[in-house]
């Protein structure tokens, strides 16, 4: 048996699991990829799939969960101090420190090979539920900060956008990319600027 690793050997059963699900759907497609198949080329059970990914397209996404487990730990863990400026100076800065974890070989498969697999829509899909979840975290934040709710989703929902560009620069970047950060400062920079001009 033998396993995909983009640029770093798994560590987990989830990543295991991961790599086992893209090498079968290069070989046969998404949509003609079971789940008792990629179980069988990890060398586990049905049922351990299921312990780590609700669905089949859920593991096009460990990258980005663990990032999105990363930001509420960072969000959690900044100052106490209540303004809405400096609420978004924090949020860049969690936002940075995310994408300093994400290496020139942490680029998520689906980013690179999505448009090979065949399941362009189940991507999209399943992206959704986690960036909605991404802008109600960053948005909250920023309303704890005392940023009125409209303002707070309105830069949430700008830094999200920021942050899917400087990932798809990031992806597109080939052989020459950077790490995740120096993309994620140049779009996340813009935004921030904006947003606390108008907050001063």
């Amino acid at each position: 048996m033998t396993l995909i690793h983009r640029g770093r050997p798994p560590t987990s059963s989830r990543e295991i699991l991961q790599d086992a699900a893209f090498e079968l759907f290069l070989e046969n497609s998404y949509p003609k990829t079971t789940v008792d198949q990629i179980a069988q080329r990890a060398g586990v059970s049905r049922a351990t799939f299921f312990n780590y990914f609700p669905t089949k397209s859920d593991v096009f996404w460990v990258e980005l969960d663990e990032a999105l487990e990363l930001l509420a730990k960072t969000l959690q863990q900044g100052s106490t101090e209540r303004h809405a400026s400096d609420g978004l100076q924090e949020l860049r800065t969690s936002l940075l420190e995310v994408a300093s974890q994400m290496g020139a070989d942490r680029v998520p498969f689906a980013l690179t090979q999505g448009e090979l697999l065949g399941s362009t829509s189940d991507l999209q899909a399943s992206a959704l539920g986690r960036f909605g979840a991404m802008a109600t975290l960053m948005t909250e934040f920023l309303e704890s900060h005392n940023m009125p709710l409209a303002a707070a989703r309105a830069a949430a929902y700008a830094c999200l956008a920021a942050s899917v560009s400087a990932a798809r620069e990031w992806a597109e970047a080939g052989t020459s990319r950077q790490g995740l950060q120096a993309y994620m400062i140049a779009a996340i920079d813009p935004v921030v600027k904006g947003f606390r001009a108008n907050a001063d």
